[in-house]
């Protein structure tokens, strides 16, 4: 995230957590389930005016704008602790930060899958307009955020569209199901049992669908969800009630529910593996909170893996596609000088329009009490003072304008020493 930070005052920070800065368990802890974003939003309200919280698997970040570059980031952190009931400390060492140019661009970077565990995936440019959208139905959007994530997403689909960063992209879903066919070797005869029908189980079906296996059970909370998914891919479904019975019959058991707790306990494996002494089970749990109890890992006969294990899949893919990520960051370079001035422009406008708008009223002031010395001026005479008056003003001011409108490499110092020159306050500069 480094390069020059030049985005003018107001600026946007960052603050989070992601795969490969935090482990599992920190990041099971800030995790944020799409059912309860808005519940989060809400308790970010309460340290921030505006905010964007982007939670997926692998990551968890709020983006903020503000003035004050330690409050931002300080709230943020805060709001983190509150969620996950994390000390200061606990958080500290694994949160990562960034502000102006350099959280811009990662948010550009994330929505182009540059970011992703998983390089060029295509769900999270999904998930960063879907936590925009969420955030601007809470009334936690002002127009600068508002600016931010429409370029990341228009930027994440040029990148998809003028490169191959997506062809045949992969998915955390896709990979998993490789994990366990490495794991099985040949996986045509395995029986499958699924837990969770969301998003990610259906990408999970459908995977193990092109693979030819037929025999795969779908576990929901939601039978009827799980109906719908079965017979989609020619599956069967079963009640969570049933979970036992269908994981002493398979091979291969992946779970993906967005449960706030574990699913699979381990005193329910070891009663499996007891009905089944000689034969292995591979378990991929992919859920982050983590579905299956960690322990079972220890229990003889269990091959455990959980989305951490992915890396060296996702490092080989990543460099695999080196060509593709050198043309998708020259288009972001592209991207951030012209987003640069954008930016610039509406950051600097409130402190522009403050300016006039001081100026004006003491032209209009001074006008007034010299217009009552005089005797009465006609029509023609009064249009000539009044042109005159303005003309004056937007000379003396056209220096400093200038100057705020062009000085896009700024750190804010400009707009700091205007607003102290002229004595101006500028209100609601960020109005949602």
């Amino acid at each position: 995230m480094g390069g020059n930070n030049a985005l003018s005052s107001p600026q946007v920070y960052l603050t989070g957590i992601s795969y490969d800065t935090a482990p599992l368990s920190i990041r099971e802890g800030l995790s944020i389930p799409k059912g309860r974003i808005q519940d989060a939003l809400v308790k970010l309200s309460r340290y921030v005016n505006s905010g964007v919280i982007l939670a997926t698997c692998n990551r968890t970040e709020v983006y903020v704008v503000g003035d004050d570059g330690r409050s931002p980031v300080e709230s943020a952190q805060d709001f983190f602790c509150e969620w996950s009931g994390f000390s200061q400390e606990q958080l500290a060492p694994h949160l990562h930060t960034a502000q102006g140019r350099d959280a811009v661009r990662h948010l550009t970077e994330t929505a182009a899958g540059l970011c992703s565990m998983i390089v060029g995936e295509w769900e999270i440019q999904g998930q960063v307009r879907q936590a925009f959208r969420i955030a601007e139905q809470a009334g936690m959007v002002d127009p600068l955020l508002r600016k931010l994530f429409q370029h990341a997403v228009r930027v994440g689909r040029r990148v998809r569209d003028e490169t191959d960063i997506s062809k045949n992209a992969l998915s955390i879903s896709s990979v998993a199901v490789n994990l366990a066919a490495r794991a099985v070797g040949d996986v045509h005869n395995c029986r499958v049992v699924l837990i969770g029908a969301g998003q990610a189980g259906k990408l999970v079906a459908r995977a193990f669908s092109q693979r030819g296996i037929a025999d795969i059970s779908i576990i929901n909370r939601s039978l009827s969800c799980a109906e719908e998914l079965a017979e989609s891919v020619g599956g069967r479904a079963a009640e969570l009630s049933s979970l036992r019975g269908e994981m002493e019959a398979a091979d291969i058991v992946i779970s993906c529910t967005g449960a706030p707790h574990s699913v699979v306990d381990s005193s329910l494996v070891k009663n499996v593996m007891r009905a089944r002494p000689s034969r292995p089970l591979v378990i991929v749990d992919i859920a982050v909170p983590r579905d299956v109890d960690p322990e079972v890992k220890h229990i003889d006969g269990v091959y455990l893996y959980d989305i951490d294990d992915f890396m060296n899949l996702s490092k080989t893919h990543r460099k695999a596609r080196e060509k593709e990520i050198a043309k998708a960051m020259s288009i972001i370079d592209e991207e951030m000088a012209l987003f640069s001035e954008q930016w610039h422009a509406m950051s600097v406008k409130p402190v522009v329009d403050a300016l006039m708008q001081k100026a004006d009223d003491i032209r209009k002031r001074q006008l007034q009490l010299t217009l009552k010395k005089l005797p009465p001026l006609s029509e023609e005479e009064m249009a000539s003072i009044e042109a005159m008056t303005k003309s004056i003003v937007h000379k003396i001011l056209h220096n400093p304008l200038e100057c705020l409108k062009n000085n896009g490499h700024d750190d804010g110092a400009m707009v700091q020493m205007v607003k102290e020159l002229f004595d101006i306050e500028v209100k609601a500069s960020l109005e949602k």
